[in-house]
């Protein structure tokens, strides 16, 4: 079976809109949640979110672009162009119908919808709709968009799982390479969901956190206090390729896919099961393929959204699977960036990739008081990050509807010559 590494990362995070910023800003214990600015939130339960900062469409888009891109998809086109020079990757040389891109979303469009139909619901009926209405909300959009401006012929589609989507289109991009249909490709996924519609919706669903007088700190997965999640936006790309292509390329090596796992709670609509028995087919599933023992796992980035049912579920699932092992170090990302629904995989997949390659971890910034009969399971750095070997590191991600993926990134060890 070919192997299977990563030459380039891209990202735009609520906490960094370039990798080294974000990077930066998981290194630091740095809060993404604030007030939301993109609307009146007064009659919200939930006023906060994690916002891009800095993002403005005109700073990378002429006007004529805006007007055909939703946001979800103009995050996917800045965080792809940065993985693309990061990988230094020379267009003219590659078989591009060996190329391809597997980009995932889990709202896809929705600020598109959301707009349209309130202009149409607050006029006089006459469908007024622009002509890029339909583009602009489909889901598969990005994954189109990409393959257009980079010209590659090969895979081109998007995975929908909810909040398991971008470990979903990475674990597809991994299977693509292996199984020698491709050799590289354009994965990660993107979000723009910080709107009244999906806001009110999660609210409603009781999925949010509504500790509006202290934001910054709402996010704190494991904690007792915990009370739901704050949503995130922004996108996450990768550069997956064939080793062998990789290396004839001169390409630097980051770190190389070795494992997926996904699977289903098969439980309910919105719930994880309360064993965590979908999580545990993930992870397991993961290290069998990687071809390692579950004790070889340095590092797990845990999905961690900070919702009660949901985070207890994951640990009794990871207590399941790796026993009483306080070697594995634990921690939660979501603490700082939010959750970016189906882009967060993609943003915690690159965090994995420089934890393996620093060998820092991050801390889980908020949580002051992990669940008791789970605080002396596993090693979790709260505050402040710490140095650590890591050698395998293991991403979760799960999604409404039972969704499970999880992969596992093996630090590299080779030459990286240029």
């Amino acid at each position: 079976m070919r192997r299977v590494v990563i030459t380039g990362l891209g990202a735009l995070t609520p906490i960094g809109e370039t990798v080294d910023s974000y990077w930066d800003g998981l290194k630091t214990g740095k809060s993404g949640a604030a007030p939301i600015t993109k609307f009146d939130t007064d009659k919200f339960k939930a006023k906060f979110a994690c916002e891009l900062k800095e993002y403005k469409a005109t700073d990378h888009f002429d006007r004529k672009e805006v007007r055909k891109y939703d946001p979800f998809s103009q995050y996917a086109l800045v965080a792809t162009d940065e993985a693309v020079k990061d990988a230094e990757i020379d267009f003219d040389t590659l078989d591009k119908t060996r190329a391809g891109v597997i980009w995932g979303s889990g709202n896809g469009g929705i600020q598109t919808f959301q707009d349209q139909m309130t202009e149409f619901c607050e006029g006089d009926g006459t469908p007024r709709f622009t002509p890029y209405f339909i583009p602009r909300i489909l889901v598969d959009i990005a994954s189109g968009i990409l393959s257009i401006k980079y010209g590659l012929q090969g895979v081109n589609f998007c995975p929908v799982s909810a909040c398991a989507t971008s470990n979903t289109a990475l674990i597809e991009a991994f299977n693509y390479i292996k199984w020698d249909k491709a050799d590289i490709i354009i994965s990660g996924g993107s979000e723009a969901a910080i709107n009244q519609a999906s806001m009110g919706g999660f609210a409603s669903a009781r999925a949010l956190s509504t500790q509006n007088n202290n934001p910054e700190s709402a996010s704190k997965p494991f904690d007792v206090d915990r009370d739901g999640f704050v949503m995130g936006e922004g996108a996450g790309a990768l550069i997956v390729e064939e080793y062998e292509h990789a290396v004839k390329r001169g390409a630097k090596i980051y770190a190389e896919i070795v494992g997926g796992g996904m699977a289903a709670d098969a439980y309910h609509l919105t719930g994880t099961h309360p064993e965590g028995e979908g999580a545990v087919l993930g992870m397991r599933e993961a290290i069998r393929e990687a071809g390692i023992n579950a004790s070889d796992i340095d590092y797990i980035n845990m999905h961690a959204t900070s919702t009660p049912l949901g985070d207890r579920s994951e640990l009794i699932a990871a207590q399941r699977v790796f026993g009483e092992q306080s070697n594995i170090t634990i921690s939660a990302t979501k603490s700082m960036t939010g959750h970016l629904l189906g882009a967060a995989g993609a943003i915690e997949a690159i965090a994995c990739v420089k934890i393996l390659t620093d060998d820092f971890i991050p801390a889980t910034i908020n949580t002051k008081n992990i669940e008791p009969e789970f605080s002396a399971l596993f090693d979790f750095p709260l505050k402040e990050g710490r140095k650590k070997p890591v050698n395998y590191a293991m991403s979760n991600t799960f999604g409404f509807g039972g969704h499970i993926a999880s992969i596992v990134l093996k630090k590299y060890v080779g030459k990286n010559e240029r």
